[in-house]
């Protein structure tokens, strides 16, 4: 029997209550400090040292958890294993102890960001200290990066992934496993955009032909933008919300679109944006802006992330379950690190119902992701 059985789930488990019995919405910045303070303590507890990395703009901290312990020392200071994490979520203050309290039914345990993801970020820290207590050894150092405002978008953050990427021979993103326990090795990109028509308000009775309707002009965009997406291509573009108007008697001077993309590499990024920021008006006496670009490239198997994969694979199939990829149109910080860094997403726990009152991570999940991430740590190099 692998050593790596005696891990305890009831350990595992009673840590990630902790932390989701911290609520963390990204905007709240008390609860942000709470939880950094939480996951800083745990992890000097077992010994890793962490660098904390001061927010800004009003969002919490992030974390830079650092374990070289158990590699070489001529290699602790060079390329590792970066582990990428999120200690942010979406659910409000009074949601655990309102619609969405901490509780176990059978093989779920629910709670505010139980399965997105601080059961995942809990994960690679349980992995570390198993390490830590078997007297296993890394080839590689390991530091786990974890964010404060992922959920948001990162524009924080951002600097801070890439520059740990930049020292990573391989990134690890706890993010939830997807559809019964696959991991990610593509992500679509993903980009916003907001249009904003304006015309020339004029009473819609009186001197309705002095007017220049806005929404008149949107409802054009809209359909422009609509044609955007293309499933052969695996682009969509989405208007997914729209405003516009004062009163049902006045002709309107402005509307606007707000727009999603979901695009799957950046050369196809390149082309919409190109295309959406040359939309020109219908109308005449009407004028479009239009702000937005790409927040997360999107990203492609690779043979280097084909490679990790298949070693991950492996490692799956030693611990006894198979491990399954796909590519998700959903993006995560593993958006900004492929391009620098073989990356292999999805590794944390398996769960449902992420962003919703609904959240659980699957128990039975805990300890098969959890030696599958030692055995990646144990065995990279």
């Amino acid at each position: 029997m692998p050593a790596t059985q005696q891990l305890n789930v009831d350990e595992i488990l009673a840590g990630i209550r902790a932390w989701i019995e911290i609520e963390s919405p990204t905007d709240d910045p008390t609860g942000m400090a709470r939880m950094a303070a939480r996951v800083q303590a745990d992890y000097e507890a077992i010994g890793v040292r962490v660098e904390r990395i001061a927010g800004r703009d009003g969002f919490g901290d992030h974390l830079l958890a650092i374990d070289d312990r158990h590699c070489p020392a001529q290699a602790a200071e060079g390329k590792g294993v970066l582990i990428l994490s999120h200690i942010d979520t979406v659910h409000p203050i009074g949601t655990l102890a309102g619609p969405l309290p901490f509780r176990i039914e059978g093989d779920r345990a629910y709670g505010p960001g139980a399965e997105d993801m601080k059961g995942g970020t809990y994960l690679a820290l349980a992995a570390l200290r198993q390490i830590a207590r078997e007297g296993l050894k890394t080839h590689l150092p390991v530091r786990h990066l974890m964010v404060s405002d992922e959920e948001m978008g990162s524009d924080t953050s951002r600097e801070h992934i890439v520059r740990e990427a930049r020292r990573a021979k391989f990134v690890l993103v706890t993010e939830p496993a997807r559809s019964g326990g696959k991991i990610v090795t593509a992500r679509k990109g993903i980009a916003g955009f907001t249009v904003t028509a304006h015309g020339v308000a004029a009473h819609a009775g009186v001197e309705h032909h002095l007017g220049r309707n806005a929404i008149h002009e949107i409802a054009h965009q809209v359909l422009a933008l609509e044609k955007m997406t293309d499933y052969a291509r695996e682009l969509t573009v989405s208007v997914g919300l729209i405003k516009g108007g004062t009163r049902s008697n006045v002709v309107p001077d402005t509307a606007t679109v707000e727009v999603d993309v979901r695009m799957p590499n950046p050369e196809i990024g390149e082309e919409i944006v190109r295309r959406i920021r040359g939309l020109r008006p219908h109308l005449q006496g009407v004028t479009l802006t239009i702000e937005g670009g790409i927040n997360r490239p999107g990203y492609e198997k690779t043979p280097e992330i084909a490679a990790l994969y298949e070693h991950a694979k492996a490692l799956a199939a030693e611990i006894g379950f198979d491990l399954i990829d796909l590519k998700t149109g959903g993006g995560s910080d593993g958006n900004y690190t492929a391009a620098i860094a073989p990356t292999l997403d999805g590794l944390g726990v398996d769960g449902d119902g992420g962003h919703t009152l609904e959240e659980r991570l699957y128990i039975s999940s805990i300890v098969p992701r959890t030696q599958l991430l030692m055995r990646l740590m144990e065995t990279l190099r």
